[in-house]
């Protein structure tokens, strides 16, 4: 009787320590620390170099258990060199809220011995929310003006900074970000899945080179929608080794539109499938709903969906692109592009060929389609026309110019 007893009592102690074990787990898993960069010594003033400052925060944020956030507050300027934000991250789940105003150094003169690739840095960290109110300014006017595009020669720059680049993230959300005159690219997503992309505002001037807003590549599952950009280059650009893509609802203009590519440079492989782009409105533009390709690589571009689109005053806005790069060299291979739709297009062309499909003369574009495309000029007596070198697909509905396909 005795040791019943003895065993009884051992019985609820290890069923209390077992109770006081469970709760402690779901107390650090329903923590939510904020955490303020201001108390880690960041100043907020637009001079002082609060890089430092921005670390200690992170380190805390990411090291915090269950859910953690760190705080750029309002009503200040923070001057950050290049950082990285590294994971893995003990918190279960993380959020950056960009409240306060953040700028680059000014200029390549200000980077010296900085890594140049990138400014701000977010990598391997699963379940991160970065949001916020508040402008993120790369400052690339001075990079663009010793940009090797504009003004080749010594001391003149092919590489400039990314302002924002995701590497290797999964579950990531980024929403309600203003990101100004990047170097570069505005923000890359690479090596990550899962990932939503929305209510972003991206803006530099049309005469800035090579600053894509959006560039996806080595990703999938990925989603951008309700946001607008404006830039040099790509508005959106997908790069290689992507699948899952969905573009939803983006303004587009200035710039050379939705692309998918270039690929191929270097003649590598290429696997791209699963891209849908709907409702995208653009305006001013270089192009449109563009693939282009260099000659001379190998692989697939597929299952590519482009529907409801509007097009004012936009140069190409249907245009497949197989000699990018170097129109006049001879290749006996090539990126083989299948399986592509676009449907419920319509707006105006400042371009008199509409719809170009300018295939790689030694692999076919196959299973295109076209469905319901109605473009008109946007300059008066000018006649639109299709043009097919090596496509071949089917037509559906109105559409005008007349399709090429066969």
């Amino acid at each position: 009787m005795e040791m019943n007893i003895i065993s009884f009592i051992e019985a609820k102690d290890l069923f209390a320590i077992i109770s006081i074990t469970t709760l402690i787990s779901i107390l650090q898993i329903s923590v939510n620390a904020e955490f303020n960069v201001i108390n880690y010594g960041a100043s907020g003033n637009g001079i002082t170099n609060d890089s430092l400052a921005f670390l200690r925060t992170w380190n805390n944020t990411c090291n915090a258990p269950g859910t953690s956030t760190m705080i750029i507050p309002k009503g200040k300027t923070f001057f950050l060199n290049p950082l990285t934000f590294n994971g893995p991250c003990k918190a279960n789940k993380i959020s950056v809220m960009f409240y306060g105003r953040v700028i680059a150094p000014d200029g390549p003169n200000n980077w010296k011995e900085r890594d140049l690739s990138t400014w701000l840095r977010f990598k391997d960290i699963a379940w991160l929310t970065v949001s916020g109110s508040r402008l993120l300014d790369g400052r690339g006017e001075g990079w663009w003006d010793a940009s090797c595009r504009y003004r080749p020669g010594k001391g003149c720059f092919i590489l400039m900074p990314t302002a924002v680049r995701f590497e290797g993230c999964e579950h990531l959300q980024v929403d309600h970000i203003n990101i100004v005159n990047s170097p570069q690219f505005h923000i890359t997503l690479w090596g990550s899945r899962n990932a939503e992309l929305r209510f972003l505002d991206i803006q530099s001037p049309e005469s800035s080179p090579n600053t894509d807003g959006i560039h996806i590549s080595s990703s999938n599952d990925v989603t951008v929608h309700d946001s607008i950009i404006g830039s040099g280059d790509d508005c959106i650009s997908i790069g290689d080794y992507t699948s899952n893509i969905t573009i939803l609802d983006v303004s587009c203009g200035p710039g050379h539109g939705i692309s998918i590519g270039s690929f191929g440079r270097g003649r590598n492989e290429v696997e791209v499938e699963g891209i849908f782009v709907s409702r995208a409105n653009f305006s001013g533009t270089t192009n449109g709903a563009r693939i282009k390709t260099w000659q001379g690589a190998r692989g697939n571009v597929r299952d590519v969906h482009f529907s409801d689109l509007i097009f004012t005053e936009v140069e190409n806005p249907i245009i497949i692109d197989q000699h990018y790069g170097d129109p006049q060299e001879k290749n006996q291979t090539g990126v083989h592009i299948s399986d592509v739709s676009y449907s419920r297009a319509q707006g105006t062309t400042k371009t008199a060929v509409a719809i170009n499909f300018n295939c790689s003369s030694s692999v076919a574009c196959t299973n295109i389609a076209l469905d319901n495309i109605q473009l008109k000029s946007s300059i008066r007596g000018q006649q639109l026309s299709s043009f097919c070198n090596n496509a071949y697909g089917i037509t559906k509905g109105i559409v005008y110019p007349k399709s090429c396909l066969t």
